[in-house]
């Protein structure tokens, strides 16, 4: 029935619909809208107090950009991460700077009917000047600025002119013409719209800087042409896919329009057209789709990621003034709220699967983002890939990334669960503020909806939860009423409509963490959960078994990056320890060092020096989020995600990130390959016994074989079990319940010096393996580990074979200042067993055995590790 109505669509539209060949050549395939990139050539200067104009001071300037980044370049600042440098940069965000561009504009430029000049991001508050007229005034970051300039320009040379005033100024100058301010206590740097991180957080530096950072340039064109082109998801089934490729189409005056759109399925080119009336401004315009037996786009673990590549041409006369491509992939995605035992129930549902979401938060991935590059945005998505991630919360405190980054998530299967750019900060509740962000929510859901990673939109990071923080407890209680009140406007009134309008296929989320207003308690929960009382409240990891949230958008616990990464920032006498000056300077949480010395020394004892103890606070950093994230996992489906913070970082420093700066993996990183692993066997103690549970994410079950030993450090096996199981899909059970009794008459009186180590196998291969100990950490009595090393290979490609008498915790693998790729590290080595590691590198074989060092737990503590000894190449 579907079908016949929109053949009936399209026939009341006046479109057709032909496959073959041949059917490309339907209009002309000459674009005759033109667009010039305004690139290159661009020069600015700092605007000194007073100064009379003059031509002193320019600089060559990048664009995009920002003001950090072309003083660095032109050596005006030292490295901002570098050291303590920057304090020393604080200046900049109490200057007034400006750029500049000559351009030409060609006769044929101006022959068109319409000139516009378009900034896809203006950072931030900010005026452009075309020919010494002021043209726009703007003041948010996140907003495509569109104004027509030809009645400014001239043939020949112009000069385009972008002033950037102080933001910490011009942020004081918006919020004075609030003067509810004074009661509602808001921060005036939120009257501006600029990503919050640049004022600094609690794993980033401040440097709130200015600047064109996105591209800008000239778009020429006459009677029409694209504003916006999306696929419009109306109903998605593997039978058939339903749906509507809308053209916004800008018209210069009254007339008559050719929409085409073209696409294939099953190989064969399909184009769609329709000649449409068109009005003076905007007009949307709907040619319905249907595809047969669609291929589906899944998460990652759970199919393939197909792209269906659509193109548009607006046109008149014959003739194709403009022609716009996207990509979709084709998928239904539901948010399950259901009433159940627990509560509501918090699910994403893609393709009628219910999804475990396994995966970190992303943060910017640069303070300074155009010097991110398409090799950072692979190197850490595809890192979120390879650790059996199939989500990101891509976090609110920061920008909307590029196009590109959603591109890779698409392609990696990688779900984004999208905040809107609000973090923490209460925001104002003016009306231009409320049109403002409208404005700003409609070209980002307009921009970012058709990619399919994309999955949910949430309106702010913990703008809801700081309702509670102070100062607004002690407001007046009509000034409370008042700002809940703009609250509710903008987060559950002005965002969730734009996505309805605009994306209504997603589901919207007011906030994270939240329960969409729901009262909970203890034995009723509800909505996202953000699980901070590890770390900031110092409780014990174990403290993480003790939640039950429907899905856990936030936990996390800091480490210190590995010593080359410490090496990038500092001199040898930074590196004495973690309270010298320096580290402090790049350790942005206030007690940051403190708490990871405090937390480690209930674990183990104090390192042995500088190095050891870096090596240390990854081990407790990835044990301590393992206890959390297993946890969530085994609790399925009552929780059914598990994003931890953070995945990476925005510079060199003390953090929460799983990678760091430079893109290293740290040992959570390996970790979280283990624990999100799409079948995972996770042995835990509880009620007086010893429970092995199987959680799986397959949608189908699994015949394997699980191995139980009770064993001594030795590898002498004190009891064993080993039987055929039938992994049940999409589930988290136990399969062996052994009372601790029994591990004791076994001869586990002695707790210090014996573990249980589960395997799980299938037709000969090991699907999941993990350990757990009987003692607490501190109590468990290992024996020095002599780690044997053999390496062998050529050519960029070799073999590290690892083995133990004895068992070796988080065994470590380094290479100096050599780049390393390696399949495994961090790992447990199981007594008389052999681990071969694929590692991959540019470096000869002799630069890798000169400079590699193994070494397990135990050696980092003095006097209690014999180190490696290294064998004889193979």
């Amino acid at each position: 029935m579907r079908g016949v109505i929109a053949a009936i669509c399209c026939a009341l539209l006046g479109a057709t619909a032909n496959t073959g060949t041949g059917v490309a050549q339907a209009q002309s395939r000459v674009a005759q809208n033109v667009v010039v990139a305004l690139d290159h050539g661009w020069q600015f200067r700092q605007i000194a107090p007073g100064a009379q104009e003059s031509e002193n001071g320019w600089l060559p300037a990048t664009v995009p950009g920002d003001v950090h980044l072309d003083l660095l370049a032109n050596k005006k600042i030292p490295d901002p991460f570098v050291r303590d440098n920057e304090a020393k940069l604080q200046w900049i965000e109490k200057e007034s700077f400006e750029y500049r561009l000559n351009f030409d504009a060609t006769a044929a430029m101006l022959a068109r009917s319409n000139v516009d000049l378009v900034f896809d991001g203006l950072d931030a508050a900010s005026q452009v000047y075309v020919n010494g007229t002021q043209v726009l005034s703007a003041d948010n970051s996140f907003r495509v600025w569109r104004v027509a300039v030809k009645r400014h320009l001239h043939a020949g040379k112009n000069l385009l002119r972008v002033v950037f005033p102080s933001p910490i100024k011009a942020a004081e100058a918006a919020a004075a013409s609030d003067p509810f301010r004074l009661q509602s206590k808001t921060a005036d740097k939120t009257y501006v719209r600029k990503a919050a991180y640049e004022y600094g957080w609690d794993w980033g530096p401040r440097f709130v800087t200015s600047g064109i950072w996105r591209p800008v340039r000239i778009e020429a064109w006459d009677k029409v042409r694209i504003g916006d082109f999306a696929i419009r998801q109306r109903d998605v089934s593997k039978e058939v896919a339903h749906l509507d490729a809308e053209v916004e189409v800008e018209a210069a005056s009254a007339g008559s329009a050719k929409v085409t759109v073209q696409y294939a399925a099953d190989g064969k080119p399909v184009l769609l057209s329709s000649l449409v009336s068109v009005h003076a401004g905007r007009n949307v315009v709907t040619i319905p789709v249907e595809i047969r037996q669609p291929k589906l786009w899944f998460p990652a673990g759970y199919g393939e990621q197909p792209l269906y590549q659509f193109t548009a041409q607006v046109g008149t006369g014959g003739v194709v003034s403009e022609e716009r491509k996207a990509k979709a992939g084709l998928r239904t995605i539901v948010l399950h709220r259901q009433l159940d035992k627990w509560g509501r129930s918090f699910e994403l549902v893609v393709n009628g699967i219910p999804i475990f979401a396994k995966g970190a938060d992303v943060i910017p991935f640069d303070s300074f983002p155009n010097r991110v590059t398409t090799a950072d945005y692979r190197r850490i998505l595809e890192s979120a890939r390879d650790a059996n991630m199939n989500m990101i919360r891509h976090w609110g405190g920061g920008y909307y990334e590029t196009d590109e980054f959603y591109s890779i998530c698409d392609e990696l299967g990688i779900m984004v669960w999208q905040d809107f750019m609000f973090g923490n900060d209460w925001q104002p509740g003016t009306y231009a503020f409320k049109l403002n962000i409208e404005a700003e929510a409609e070209d980002q859901v307009r921009r970012l909806r058709n990619h399919p990673s994309i999955v949910l939109w949430c309106g702010n990071n913990e703008t809801e939860s700081a309702y509670e923080w102070a100062p607004r407890p002690a407001l007046a209680p009509e000034v409370k009423r008042l700002i809940w009140q703009d609250y509710l406007t903008e987060f559950s009134g002005i965002l969730p409509r734009v996505v309805a309008r605009l994306e209504p296929e997603i589901p919207y989320w007011p906030s994270s963490p939240s329960a969409d207003y729901e009262y909970t308690y203890d034995k009723f929960q509800s909505g996202d959960a953000h699980v901070w009382d590890v770390w900031h409240g110092r409780v014990p990891f174990s403290t993480y078994e003790t939640h039950h949230a429907r899905f856990v958008t936030e936990f996390g616990f800091q480490s210190f990056p590995e010593m080359r990464t410490i090496e990038a920032f500092t001199e040898p006498g930074d590196r004495t320890g973690i309270f010298t000056p320096v580290m402090l300077a790049h350790q942005k949480n206030n007690e940051g060092n403190s708490l990871i010395h405090d937390y480690l020394l209930k674990d183990y004892p104090e390192p042995k020096d500088f190095p050891s103890f870096l090596y240390v606070s990854q081990v407790l950093q990835a044990e301590g989020i393992k206890i959390g994230a297993e946890h969530f996992r085994r609790s399925r489906p009552e929780t059914m995600g598990s994003i931890f913070w953070q995945l990476n970082d925005c510079w060199p420093v003390a953090s929460w990130s799983s990678i760091d700066y430079y893109g290293r993996w740290k040992a959570l990183q390996y970790y979280a390959r283990r624990f999100y692993a799409p079948i995972l066997v996770s042995p835990h103690v509880e009620n007086g016994a010893l429970k092995v549970y199987i959680v799986s994410d397959k949608t189908e079950s699994k015949p394997a074989t699980l191995r139980v030993r009770l064993m001594n450090f030795d590898g002498r096996v004190l009891l064993e079990d080993s039987h055929a199981v039938e992994v049940a899909p999409l589930s988290s059970k136990v399969y062996v319940d052994w009372p601790l009794k029994r591990l004791t008459d076994a001869g586990a009186a002695d707790t210090s010096r014996v573990f249980v180590v589960a395997d799980l196998t299938a037709a000969g291969t090991q699907i999941s393996r993990n350990l757990v100990y009987l003692a607490p950490v501190k109590g468990i009595h290992l024996k020095p580990a002599a780690l044997k090393v053999e390496t062998g290979g050529a050519n960029g490609s070799y073999k590290i074979r690892v083995s133990s008498p004895v068992l070796a915790r988080s065994v470590y693998l380094s290479f100096g200042n050599l780049d390393v790729k390696v399949s495994e590290n961090y790992f447990d080595l199981m007594p008389g067993e052999t681990v071969e590691i694929t590692a991959t590198s540019a470096a000869s074989l002799e630069a890798i055995k000169a400079q590699m060092k193994v070494i397990s737990l135990t050696d980092a503590f003095g006097g209690n590790g014999q180190g490696a000894v290294v064998g004889a190449t193979r």
